[in-house]
């Protein structure tokens, strides 16, 4: 890092750095600023407001925020625009658009002056995108959540985003619920601006960035219309200055330490599968490898402690009443790095002492109490995935977690939706719904369709669970025993592309094992039989940049270009 600061940082290059700030002050004037202000530090916001991301609808309240904690520190603060991603106004999938986010975001530090960055994010993939973005641009910088929305109300009973959606739309399905109702509880599921309230991919990706310090401590859990939330973001603001000046680079916080909390958080608070794939993009960025079956073995003593949907029954604003992160953080302590660094300057341990505790809350369990005994997401292999899949066993059904079934395959989505309510389906409840071509380059994208519905023709009998098998994704506010993530993938080979009607899958939980029971010179025969690989020469722009590029979920399904040489393995 060079010694210059503030607007005479990252020139434009006219050949003559004099002539270059010269120019730059002069347009930078006409915007109003004084040459005492343009001597400041220079602090950047990433500004991700959006009309099509009401998860981001609050944004530009915390940057007013934000910009007055810089100025009281004494620095200058200038918001700048990023790609903003929604989950639900994102086609085909944000996670499609993740990537270009974390390349816009890092070329926009890059080419800009500024001392130190905040980065405002909220909806799933911002974080990820923002902190990927970090990691590789290596300026300080400080992560700002948007903050969890607050719940609705629906005939009486608290509703929010987007378990409940889930949860009425199956019931719709079924027939449980009318189409007045339906219409009545759309009005009421996401009553405020803000993300998810519930522990889905948002904010679990919040507690994550907390837990690896990366945020303030008691920033993750505040609701997006509160006061709290816009002090968080001054303090945020004024934070900012003090990096820019001790120059706490990313690299200094996100340690391989840091990634080994994030992980037992992760665990421990029954949270999101996606999360698993930002935090292998995130290390990647870092030159660190995600360990899969390391991160296994810490799950295996790490107990799901927090009662939040979708593997319990409370909401994000119900953490931030118990305490926030720290609530979950004190009955783990004994397994986390407590001497990690944060960002305030201070280590993680430091930072649970100081936060004060809520006794008698009900939110977080006892580590001798918990939700679930083991962590909230386990890692499976076997000859259907060679490279690992995942399950959220906390939020599976437990007569499921051991189970033998005859596969029913949709080779896509399309065939998905255009077979799946066939009244003349073949399929019983104990089959396994099998669904191929979702993966990173099979969709592109892979989306979210790894929570694969129940055929309507069961849904119609009662069955609310049925093993799910896909190398796609499914949101972290979803339920039920659907396995994620197989990998390789099937557009790339791999062998659940193999897969046929009428074949039997073993899914066993406890031997965190995946198996098709096909022998192997039958998987030979129909491997080679097998179209040709996915032909990119055709796809153009952004598109075809992704299907060369795009890494496998066990790497974070990063771009390959954007990763380093990995240096080490985390967890170690």
């Amino acid at each position: 890092m060079t010694n210059k600061k503030g607007m005479s940082t990252r020139l434009t290059n006219y050949g003559d750095e004099g002539f270059s700030l010269f120019l730059r002050k002069a347009f930078i004037k006409g915007m109003g600023y004084t040459d005492d202000a343009l001597s400041r530090p220079v602090i950047g916001i990433a500004n991700t407001f959006s009309g099509y991301n009401a998860c981001h609808g609050n944004v530009n309240d915390l940057v007013e925020s934000v910009k007055r904690g810089v100025m009281l520190a004494g620095g200058l603060p200038v918001d700048f625009p990023t790609i903003s991603l929604h989950e639900s106004f994102a086609h085909p999938t944000s996670m499609y658009l993740r990537n270009l986010m974390a390349l816009d975001t890092e070329e926009m530090i890059r080419a800009q002056p500024m001392d130190a960055v905040v980065l405002i994010g909220g909806c799933d993939k911002t974080v990820p995108a923002q902190l990927m973005a970090a990691a590789s641009a290596g300026i300080p910088a400080i992560q700002l959540v948007t903050g969890p929305m607050l719940v609705g109300s629906h005939r009486g009973t608290r509703v929010g985003a987007c378990t409940d959606c889930r949860r009425f739309w199956a019931a719709y399905r079924a027939g449980e619920v009318d189409d007045q109702e339906i219409i009545e509880v759309n009005d009421q599921l996401v009553p405020t601006v803000g993300t998810c309230s519930v522990m889905g991919t948002a904010s679990t990706m919040a507690c994550l960035a907390e837990a690896m310090g990366m945020m303030l401590p008691g920033s993750a859990a505040a609701p997006a219309v509160t006061a709290d939330r816009r002090r968080i973001a001054e303090l945020t603001g004024t934070e900012a200055v003090r990096i820019a000046a001790e120059k706490v680079t990313p690299a200094l916080i996100m340690t391989p330490q840091a990634f080994e909390n994030a992980m037992r958080v992760l665990l421990a608070l029954g949270g999101s599968t996606n999360a698993v794939v930002h935090l292998a993009a995130i290390a990647g960025r870092l030159g660190f490898d995600l360990d899969l079956e390391a991160f296994d073995r810490l799950g295996r003593d790490t107990p799901v402690l927090v009662d939040l949907k979708p593997s319990g029954q409370h909401y994000m604003e119900d953490l931030h009443r118990a305490g926030g992160l720290a609530a979950l953080l004190r009955p783990i302590r004994h397994l986390l790095h407590e001497d990690a660094m944060t960002i305030n300057g201070r280590t993680l341990g430091e930072n649970i002492d100081a936060t004060p505790e809520i006794i008698d809350q009900q939110v977080v369990r006892p580590h001798d109490n918990p939700i679930y005994p083991q962590g909230g997401i386990a890692v499976l292999r076997g000859n259907l995935a060679p490279n690992g899949a995942i399950i959220k066993q906390s939020a599976a059904h437990p007569e499921l977690m051991q189970h033998t079934g005859r596969a029913v395959v949709f080779s896509s989505m399309d065939d998905l939706a255009n077979r799946i309510d066939d009244p003349e389906l073949d399929v019983a409840p104990d089959d396994v719904l099998v669904l191929q071509n979702i993966g990173p380059k099979g969709a592109p994208g892979m989306p979210e369709a790894g929570y694969l519905p129940i055929p309507k023709k069961l849904a119609s009998r009662g069955v609310k669970d049925m093993v799910r098998i896909s190398d796609g994704r499914m949101s972290g506010t979803a339920a039920g025993t659907v396995v994620l993530h197989v990998s390789p993938e099937a557009a790339a080979g791999g062998p659940l592309a193999l897969v046929r009607n009428g074949d039997l899958i073993r899914l066993d939980t406890r031997a965190r094992e995946l198996t098709l029971l096909v022998d192997d010179a039958e998987l030979e025969r129909r491997r080679q039989s097998l179209s040709p690989a996915l032909v990119t020469q055709e796809a153009l722009g952004y598109r075809r940049l992704f299907l060369e590029e795009i890494l496998q979920a066990e790497e974070g399904c990063d771009f390959r270009f954007s990763r380093p040489p990995m240096t080490q393995s985390v967890p170690r």
